[in-house]
């Protein structure tokens, strides 16, 4: 195929693509929204939440900060 034919195919297979809509199925989105508004009320709150977790670093207390010169010496120069 030439490059003028082979242009011409992407750009139809590019525009179908585009402007392809599908049929949308209407009472599964009503269902799919209902059950996530029954979850929410059940106490899940979705991936993220602002309410701190309860993480804790477990290494905090293992690495000192490096601003920190808790045995007042510094190292000049």
């Amino acid at each position: 195929m030439g490059r003028g034919r082979q242009k011409a195919k992407a750009t139809k297979q590019a525009r179908d693509i585009k402007y392809y809509s599908p049929a949308t199925d209407y009472s599964a989105l009503q269902r799919e929204l209902a059950s996530a508004k029954r979850s929410a009320s059940n106490g899940y709150s979705g991936q993220f939440s602002d309410e701190p977790d309860g993480y804790e670093d477990k290494y905090a207390d293992q690495f000192d900060d490096e601003d920190d010169d808790s045995d007042g010496s510094r190292r000049l120069g």
